[in-house]
């Protein structure tokens, strides 16, 4: 049988979105990295599955593309509102978002980020403001929880630093029972920075929402970042902002790229 479903991406972090709203579609860890291998299947970051919710308006479930499943995917997330075609209330793993139309894609209330070092979570206890640990040239990172487990290092220049070889090793290292995100950011301005990721499960992307928001609420807690920031990925810019609940929003584009049908 046919699987129908949509390419889409959010600043080049691409996504297989299914909708099962209508019909529900099974996955597991194997077919998941048969769709999402870039050689043989139709390649993703991440494969998203919409289906109909009960208390809110659709619901989302997330999976890497090496089959692990995560709770929550920024990018992802204002692609929702833009394949259902209106402001939508969504459930997930990490809580309930609210994402609405906004240009040329969305506004995401992302919810407020956790800094306790069980919600990480952390194999033990330590100030998740500037972690006594370090890797290499990258050391006292901030730890944050934006649905997903996060680790923001502030650096001079987030190119020089060689993530797709530190990448792995941070991500695996056994002080992140769940592995970790590790982001690298350069502050240009108290309103402008600039950042790289190395995903756990799909590796260096193009833009991580997630790690966006993260990074964000880590600088926010220095007291580095004003409220409202401009944040340069490699796959282009996110504004992101702090309302008065310290929820933050989200704004950038989300793209449709084409629909078809598999077989895998």
């Amino acid at each position: 049988m046919a699987l129908s479903f949509h390419k889409m991406h959010g600043l080049g972090n691409d996504f297989v979105v299914i909708d099962a709203r209508a019909a529900p579609v099974g996955l597991d860890a194997a077919r998941v990295q048969r769709l999402a291998d870039r050689r043989t299947g139709i390649g993703c970051d991440q494969l998203i599955l919409i289906g109909p919710g009960t208390s809110t308006d659709v619901t989302m479930r997330i999976w890497n593309a090496d089959g692990s499943e995560v709770g929550a995917c920024g990018n992802a997330t204002r692609c929702v509102p833009v394949l259902v075609g209106r402001d939508c209330t969504i459930e997930t793993m990490a809580g309930v978002l609210t994402a609405r139309l906004d240009g040329d894609g969305a506004t995401v209330n992302m919810g407020q980020p956790r800094f306790d070092w069980e919600a990480i979570p952390l194999a033990y206890a330590m100030d998740t403001r500037r972690m006594p640990v370090g890797w290499g040239p990258l050391d006292a990172p901030g730890a944050v929880n934006m649905g997903n487990p996060h680790l923001a290092f502030f650096v001079s220049d987030p190119y020089a630093i060689d993530l797709a070889a530190i990448g792995p090793e941070i991500e695996t290292d056994p002080l992140f029972p769940e592995r970790i995100n590790v982001n690298v950011a350069g502050i240009h301005a108290r309103d402008h920075v600039v950042m790289r990721t190395w995903e756990r499960g799909a590796g260096l992307t193009q833009a991580c929402g997630t790690g966006a928001c993260a990074t964000f609420a880590a600088g926010r807690r220095l007291g580095l970042l004003d409220r409202t920031v401009r944040l340069d990925l490699p796959g282009g810019a996110l504004t992101l902002a702090e309302d008065d609940d310290g929820h933050l929003l989200m704004s950038g584009p989300a793209t449709h790229v084409f629909a078809g049908e598999t077989s895998l």
